[in-house]
């Protein structure tokens, strides 16, 4: 997909969420999370990651979670617990890609699959505005948290994600 066919891809999953958003440009090399917070000066507590995850069943479970990145995914308990399975971890780039059509680094929230849940830390929904991965790695979204209540399939989730930086 070009860089003007993403933008399009996107715009269109944003015009009809009623939440003002605006798109940000970056170049691929630069769309990880510390990359990216270094290069264009956003604060990594506005930055908000989607990550899918996936329940170990027969058939897997899947989900997309949102946290901020300094925060980790409580996969362990909350995720699991969540998914109903006794295992779960980070869905691998492979089953990420076949399930969304996105690339690491560049996952988003919008334009996911109706069936895939969406869950998003209480934590992200405080910060006046945050930082999404935009489909690919070359556009992220900057808009306030409410955008992502005007998604189906979302829930805000109390401690989906842990402080690291706590013992």
């Amino acid at each position: 997909m070009t860089d003007d066919e993403a933008r399009a891809w996107l715009e269109a999953h944003l015009s009809d969420l009623g939440e003002p958003y605006e798109l940000f440009p970056c170049d691929p090399a630069l769309a990880d999370t510390a990359a990216f917070c270094a290069a264009y000066g956003f604060a990594p507590e506005d930055s908000a990651n989607t990550i899918v995850v996936i329940g170990k069943s027969n058939p897997p479970r899947f989900a997309a979670c949102v946290t901020l990145a300094p925060y980790r995914l409580d996969v362990n308990r909350t995720v699991r617990d969540r998914l109903g399975t006794r295992k779960a971890s980070f869905a691998a780039a492979e089953e990420t890609a076949a399930l969304t059509g996105m690339q690491l680094g560049g996952v988003t929230v919008f334009g996911l699959p109706e069936h895939l849940p969406i869950w998003v830390d209480s934590r992200v929904m405080v910060r006046e505005r945050i930082v999404l991965g935009g489909g690919s790695r070359s556009w992220k979204v900057i808009a306030p948290p409410a955008i992502l209540r005007a998604l189906p399939g979302t829930e805000v989730v109390e401690g989906l994600a842990t402080d690291p930086r706590t013992p």
